[in-house]
């Protein structure tokens, strides 16, 4: 039997982690949990390709205004690459397009040439991606046999471990940016070794703060009853960005930055105190707005900027 929905076009706020399934896509999760709880609106931070498990946010409701802050805090994966094998898409569900002898290669010179990637990187999207180029996606335009080339972007690789070697598959750890294409770097770490390279499985182990620990599996997306446990494993729109700092603000403040007030900093913080970044004004267990305290060109002055409002 079909899991029933709480009611019909309910009002839910927040974050619901899932991990999803290999097959499912991540707008497939999304209607499926957007009918389950009734939810009004909903969406996801950050695609999984069908290919991908693990951590998806589902962001429901007012929610949705938290995409840009939850995609651009730091990812974590685990990525199962397969030397000798280069695709168009540059993972396994791609077109073989050149293969090559694997090499033997020493464990230590493979992590030598994973090291060359850590840090600020200059990185191409696949063809393959949701990049636009003059107006259109980059994946519509490849499956015309258009491919065109997509211009770099810098991203960040904070931490890339091997964690194992069977050729011709290696297998990472790999902690980036928000923005970061693990099909680019296991095709640049193929090359590197080469040998070419495409990326055989991905799994999202974090995203921010957010494990894939605290998600929901799919398997509860089937069951009698899902929307009310689904409904006490959403994550408060307060919670939902753990990582970032909070400044509590007072009813009548709440109420008049809810209604389009910008107020000052030294109006909520003593001498304007705070660093510069980015800032939650919470009152008691409600996010109110997400704001950031930016230096002024004086260097001698700080702002507060209100991002988005929350009512």
């Amino acid at each position: 039997m079909a899991p029933q929905s709480l009611k019909s076009e309910s009002i839910v706020d927040g974050v619901l982690p899932v991990d999803k399934e290999e097959g499912e896509t991540s707008f497939g999760a999304v209607r499926r949990v957007r009918q389950i709880l009734g939810a009004r609106k909903a969406g996801h931070a950050g695609t999984l390709d069908p290919f991908a498990t693990g951590l998806l946010l589902i962001l429901l409701g007012q929610g949705t205004k938290l995409s840009p802050f939850l995609m651009s805090g730091r990812k974590r994966y685990v990525a199962a690459l397969r030397l000798g094998v280069e695709t168009d898409t540059l993972d396994l569900t791609g077109r073989v397009v050149r293969t090559r002898p694997v090499p033997v290669l020493d464990p230590e010179e493979v992590r030598e040439k994973a090291r060359l990637f850590l840090g600020d990187v200059e990185q191409a999207p696949p063809s393959f991606s949701a990049v636009k180029h003059e107006g259109r996606r980059a994946y519509a335009l490849a499956r015309q046999g258009v491919f065109v080339a997509l211009k770099k972007r810098t991203v960040t690789i904070h931490r890339l471990e091997v964690l194992s070697i069977e050729v011709p598959d290696l297998t990472l750890l790999v902690e980036c940016s928000g923005g970061t294409y693990i099909r680019s770097l296991a095709a640049d770490l193929g090359e590197a070794l080469g040998a070419g390279a495409h990326l055989r499985a991905l799994r999202r182990l974090a995203s921010g703060a957010l494990s894939v620990d605290e998600a929901v599996s799919m398997t509860h997306l089937h069951r009698e009853g899902a929307g009310a446990e689904l409904q006490g494993r959403i994550i408060s729109l307060k919670d939902s960005l753990p990582e970032i700092r909070e400044l509590p603000v007072d009813d009548k403040g709440a109420g008049r930055i809810r209604n389009g007030y910008q107020p000052r900093l030294d109006e909520l913080a003593a001498n304007g105190s705070l660093g510069a970044g980015p800032l939650k004004l919470v009152t008691g267990p409600e996010l109110v707005a997400m704001a950031e305290v930016i230096e002024c060109r004086d260097g001698a002055r700080k702002e507060l900027r209100i991002l988005r409002v929350f009512h």
